[in-house]
C-alpha cells in the first residue's frame, strides 16, 4: 500500500462478515467493482464521489481503496484513557495511492463509514506532523499540530502508543464531527 490509511474504531463487537454484509450493498451503489482480495479484505474503486460528498471527484485520478479488519485492535500498548471505554474492534480503510484526490476520497469515505458504523476515526498519526519511523522528529511539530487541532471543533484526542525504538508517540483519533470540519479545512490531508 502506498497511500494513506485510517482506522475505524468500533465499540461494539461485530463479525467482519456482518460488517461487509452491511457495507457492500452501500459501496456497490457508487463503487466498482466491489470484491474481496486475498483473505477477506474488500477492494473497490470509487465511481461516483457524490455519494460521499465529492461531486467534483475525477475517478481517473483516484486509485483503489480497501477495507479490512484490524487484527491488532485493541492494542495493549495504546492509551485509551481519553475514551469512556476502549474500542473492542477495528477496521482499516486505506487508499492504494497518495495525492490530493486520494486523500479527499479517503477522508469522505472514512466519514461516511464512521457515521454508518458509529465508529471513531484513527488518523494513524498526528495531523500535520510526521510520524517517527526510525527518524528524528522535529520537536516543534507536536506544538504546531496542537495549534491546528485547537482551531477545529472538539471531538479529537491524542492516543499514545509504543514506538519500535522504545519510546512513545501519539496519533489523533476523532469523531465524525471533527473529520467533517477537517475535510473543510484549507490544509486538509490524511496522514501518510
Amino acid at each position: 500500500m502506498s497511500g494513506p490509511a485510517v482506522g475505524l474504531w468500533l465499540f461494539e463487537s461485530h463479525e467482519f462478515g456482518n460488517v461487509l454484509a452491511d457495507v457492500v450493498p452501500w459501496l456497490e451503489s457508487f463503487c466498482e467493482p466491489v470484491g474481496t482480495k486475498v483473505g477477506s479484505d474488500l477492494e473497490f474503486w470509487v465511481r461516483d464521489g457524490s455519494a460521499v460528498g465529492l461531486p467534483a471527484l475525477d475517478p481517473t485520478g483516484v486509485g483503489v481503496f480497501f477495507l479490512s479488519e484490524d487484527e491488532e485492535m485493541p492494542a495493549e500498548d495504546e492509551d485509551y484513557s481519553a475514551f469512556p471505554r476502549p474500542p473492542v474492534q477495528g477496521l482499516v480503510l486505506g487508499a492504494g495511492c497518495s495525492g490530493p484526490a486520494n486523500h479527499q476520497a479517503l477522508g469522505h469515505l472514512a466519514l461516511a463509514l464512521a457515521e454508518r458504523l458509529d465508529a471513531l476515526i484513527d488518523f494513524d498519526g498526528l495531523l500535520s506532523s510526521p510520524t517517527p519511523r526510525d527518524v528524528t522528529v522535529d520537536e516543534t511539530s507536536p506544538d504546531r499540530t496542537r495549534a491546528l487541532i485547537a482551531s477545529l471543533p472538539e471531538g479529537v484526542a491524542e492516543v499514545s502508543y509504543d514506538t519500535g525504538g522504545g519510546g512513545r508517540w501519539s496519533r489523533h483519533v476523532g469523531d465524525a464531527k471533527f473529520l467533517a470540519a477537517w475535510l473543510q479545512h484549507p490544509g486538509f490531508h490524511m496522514v501518510k
